[in-house]
């Protein structure tokens, strides 16, 4: 087998989605192919995932920062067109696609200061988080905590 080939089988294996941790790491075991290459080319996958990882948290913040824009813009034309119709005095207007009518929902609340609202409005929120920090400077020190346990976190760096 030559090293296109073989190459070519951990390409395969890179489109495939249905491959669970233990079927995937039987499956690497299987190709048979000296440890450096097999690790190469498991490195040259992670970089690639990595780098698939990078271009989707970006265009995750580029449709959030769009879909924001349109939800904003979208409001500002609803307020527009409310306006408009409001101040010719009608109840309804129809065009040649729509019928539009303003109607009065519930009111919202704006708070425009918050320091002037009254202490009984003021309610608290108690969030329960772990200190990690603590417990892992007792466990690193030999002591015990229950529930917890100190995991090992090894990785290769790809250079």
């Amino acid at each position: 087998m030559n090293l296109f080939e073989l190459n070519e089988k951990y390409r395969d294996l890179e489109q495939r989605d249905d491959l669970d941790s233990e079927t995937l790491k039987d499956t690497l075991d299987s190709i048979n192919d000296s440890r450096e290459v097999k690790l190469d080319n498991i490195a040259n996958w992670i970089e690639n995932n990595q780098a698939d990882i990078d271009f989707l948290d970006k265009k995750i913040k580029q449709l959030q920062a769009d879909k924001k824009s349109l939800v904003n813009r979208t409001k500002s034309l609803m307020e527009y067109m409310t306006t408009v119709i409001d101040d010719s005095g009608l109840k309804e207007l129809k065009t040649e696609n729509h019928i539009l009518k303003p109607r009065n929902y519930r009111a919202s609340v704006y708070i425009s200061d918050e320091k002037e609202i009254p202490s009984e409005f003021v309610k608290f929120k108690a969030v329960e988080t772990i200190d990690k920090k603590a417990i892992y400077e007792l466990l690193k020190n030999g002591k015990t905590v229950r529930g917890a346990e100190l995991k090992p976190n090894r990785k290769t760096v790809i250079k």
